[in-house]
């Protein structure tokens, strides 16, 4: 059985300081030595004051270099992404716009890895965030021991972006209240923060060289608390796009695939025919048309890259410890249940209907044994 060799195995990153026990190490943990290599590569180029590497190494990280056998790890525009990357030394933030699952959280998260050395210092948003959780708040036993200092202020992750010129990543802003997402008004306006409960000569904090925010916002969450004009104004918006060219698709869903396969120490990879599978179902029930051009019905749920990624892992854990230990269509279907039905059932039907009609005359490949497990859409 492949299951004893899955001990011995040396997990990506690993090498880097990440733990075999962490589920899932940051990205300037994980890309350690490759951070390190760039930063140093490009110490002479010219880059904003408080960044780790030149904006050039940052374009390279993301995007990659087949030439000096870097991988790509996130799939866009270059011109998008130098964009983005601009945005970041200037006065303004990056907000990152999109549908779910397009990668907005990952983007942000490799920016700031490679610009800041450090993606922790971030916010999540959400109906119960406060401000406490964005600027700071204070430890009540030192509080009436010592009354407000330094001492007894807990940092939050603004508070701590400002003060050691790092990057601020602000997940899902839209799901805060407006007050609570005004909070960064004269942040970004002034790069201060007033802190007043402090003694006179430390009530204002003012941000370091290096510190700025990035935001994202998912474009289904429009309407729920809708961003101020002003703070609007304070950012400069990016839309993040569903990947366009299935083939690149296709390679980051087998890449990560086999990546998270990799980390959770399951001996199993999943097959690019496979992968192929997956993918142009999730594009085409996305998309609601067919790769020849038939119009289908598309599920309410999102299907995106993310899902996709999501759906294949699920199968290959399934097939190690419940299989021989190989990716089966029959995995894909059972778990691609799991990523369709979440707020419709009707969802469902429609993807028993696109089974019937549109992959029952598929006769190549792997596509026949594909629709042969439609009985697991149950």
């Amino acid at each position: 059985m492949a299951k004893k060799k899955a001990g011995s195995r040396k997990l990506q990153g690993e090498s880097n300081g990440a733990s075999a026990s962490q589920q899932r190490p940051p990205a300037e943990v994980l890309f350690a030595d490759e951070l390190a290599e760039l930063a140093s590569a490009s110490a002479d180029d010219p880059k904003p004051p408080g960044w780790q590497m030149s904006p050039r190494a940052v374009l390279s990280f993301v995007l990659g270099d087949a030439s000096q056998g870097r991988p790509p790890k996130f799939v866009g525009r270059r011109a998008f992404l130098e964009r983005c990357i601009v945005s970041l030394a200037t006065n303004r933030g990056l907000m990152l716009i999109g549908e779910p699952g397009t990668a907005k959280s990952y983007l942000s998260e490799l920016l700031t890895a490679a610009i800041s050395g450090d993606s922790t210092l971030t916010i999540q948003g959400s109906a119960g965030t406060t401000e406490d959780n964005i600027r700071y708040s204070w430890n009540y036993a030192l509080l009436v021991a010592e009354g407000p200092c330094e001492n007894s202020l807990v940092p939050a992750p603004l508070y701590l972006g400002m003060t050691h010129g790092k990057l601020v990543r602000f997940e899902e802003i839209t799901r805060c209240a407006l007050e609570i997402q005004d909070v960064l008004l004269s942040v970004l306006s002034d790069r201060v923060m007033a802190i007043p409960e402090l003694p006179e000569q430390s009530r204002s904090l003012y941000a370091r060289a290096g510190f700025n925010v990035i935001a994202t916002a998912n474009t289904r969450d429009r309407g729920v608390n809708e961003m101020s004009a002003a703070l609007k104004r304070r950012f400069n918006f990016e839309t993040v796009h569903p990947i366009a060219d299935i083939g690149e698709e296709m390679q980051l869903v087998q890449r990560e695939t086999n990546r998270n396969l990799d980390r959770s120490q399951v001996p199993v990879t999943i097959d690019q025919d496979l992968t192929e599978l997956l993918v142009t179902t999730f594009r085409e029930l996305r998309q609601g048309k067919t790769i020849e051009g038939q119009g289908i019905d598309p599920p309410t749920t999102v299907l995106s890259t993310a899902e996709a990624v999501g759906t294949a892992y699920a199968a290959g854990v399934h097939a190690y410890y419940y299989a021989d230990g190989k990716i089966e269509p029959t995995h894909l279907v059972r778990h691609l249940v799991g990523s369709v039905l979440k707020d419709n059932p009707d969802d469902l039907k429609k993807v028993r209907h696109y089974f019937d009609h549109v992959i029952k005359k598929r006769k190549h490949g792997r596509w026949k044994d594909f629709f042969d497990a439609r009985d697991e859409l149950t």
